[in-house]
């Protein structure tokens, strides 16, 4: 049975592959965007169980989205991850302050990044078990 589909949303090629590589060779599905605009319209037509959200992406930014995602009633429950290689740009604690349920910096860590995965996704389906 294939694993929870994972939405990866990353401008940077390499970081994509590696992302969506690191997913796969765990078991989850994948589907990926390159711009946040995308990534919203690919998250309304079919919600994922995580989105991995880059900070820094062209045009409208991770911050911006995560604020859309929040404010559709049909995508508020969706957890987002930040994933940013500027820790300049938002650090651990400014993103969990302003809504994201994880946060790993690039370059990736694999063992770590995928514990932070499979976290949110369990702490994810331990609240819906509960509801």
């Amino acid at each position: 049975m294939p694993g929870p589909l994972i939405l990866i949303v990353e401008d940077n090629e390499k970081n994509l592959k590696l992302v969506r590589d690191i997913l796969q060779f765990n078991g989850y599905q994948t589907v990926e965007s390159r711009t946040a605009e995308k990534a919203i319209e690919i998250a309304r037509t079919r919600p994922p169980a995580l989105i991995l959200m880059d900070i820094q992406l062209p045009g409208m930014d991770g911050v911006t989205a995560l604020r859309h995602l929040r404010a559709d009633p049909s995508m508020r429950r969706i957890p987002v991850m930040a994933i940013t290689g500027s820790a300049v740009s938002i650090g651990r604690k400014k993103a969990l302050e302003v809504g994201f349920e994880g946060y790993h910096a690039k370059p990736i860590r694999v063992r770590v990044f995928i514990e932070e995965v499979r976290r949110i996704l369990n702490s994810r389906s331990e609240t819906k078990g509960s509801s």
